[in-house]
C-alpha cells in the first residue's frame, strides 16, 4: 500500500510483525502519522500472510520480499529509503541488509525480537554487526523479547552504528500498563521518533 506524502523528501518501507498484516491498527496509525509529517510510506505483506497462513515461512522468502520492496521503490520513489519493521518485519530487514540484499539509508526496529520470551539462550543477533548503515532500536522498557537488558545492551554495542530509543514503561507492543490506548494511537505516537531518525540520515 503506497501512501505518498505531499512534498515528501523521505520514504519509509514499513513491514508488519509476525502475528499481523499491514492493515494492523498499529501500523496504520504509524503510517498515517508519518505521511502527515511529510514522509511517504510503503506498507506490504510477507508471502505467508498473502497465502493466508499465520506463521512466517522461511527467512529467505522474507528477505526476497524485502528485495522486491527495494526494487519497487527504486521505480516509484527514486532515492534513499529507510527500512522500518515491527518485530519480525524489522528483524527480516536486518537479515536482508546484513546479507547485502537491500541497501537502505538506515533501519528502524520497532521492538526488535532479540529472542523469544524466556529464551535468552537463543538470541537472533549474530548478523547485526555486519550491518554498516545506521540502526535505530525503538524498544519498550518492559519488553520480554529483550530481557535481560544487559544482553540487549551488548548486542547494540556490537553494532557498527546503532542507537536505542526507549519507550518508558512500554511492552513489546508499546502498550504501557495503566495507560490504555488504542493501537493506532500507539503507532502514531512513534511517528516523531521514526521521522526524526529518517530525516537525520
Amino acid at each position: 500500500m503506497w501512501s505518498p506524502a505531499s512534498g515528501s523528501i523521505s520514504t519509509v518501507a514499513l513491514a508488519h510483525g509476525a502475528g499481523a498484516g499491514m492493515e494492523h491498527p498499529f501500523l496504520a496509525g504509524l503510517a498515517e502519522a508519518l505521511v502527515a509529517s511529510g514522509v511517504s510510506v510503503l506498507r506490504f505483506v510477507f508471502p505467508y500472510v498473502e497465502a493466508g497462513r499465520r506463521m512466517p515461512g522461511p527467512a529467505a522468502h522474507a528477505v526476497a520480499t524485502w528485495a522486491g520492496v527495494q526494487a519497487w521503490l527504486a521505480g516509484a520513489a527514486p532515492g534513499p529509503y529507510t527500512a522500518v519493521g515491527k518485530s519480525y518485519g524489522g528483524r527480516m530487514a536486518s537479515v536482508a541488509a546484513a546479507e547485502g540484499v537491500i541497501a537502505p539509508a538506515g533501519l528502524v526496529y520497532l521492538g526488535y525480537p532479540l529472542h523469544a520470551p524466556g529464551r535468552a539462550d537463543k538470541p537472533r543477533a549474530a548478523h547485526l554487526p555486519a550491518i554498516g548503515m545506521p540502526q535505530l532500536f525503538v524498544e519498550g522498557e518492559n519488553d520480554p523479547f529483550i530481557d535481560p537488558r544487559a544482553q540487549f545492551d551488548e548486542v547494540v554495542a556490537s553494532c557498527q552504528d546503532a542507537r536505542v530509543q526507549w519507550i518508558v514503561g512500554g511492552n513489546h507492543s508499546f502498550e504501557v500498563k495503566g495507560a490504555r490506548r488504542p493501537a493506532d494511537e500507539i503507532g502514531a505516537g512513534l511517528a516523531p521518533v521514526v521521522a526524526g531518525f529518517v530525516r537525520s540520515l
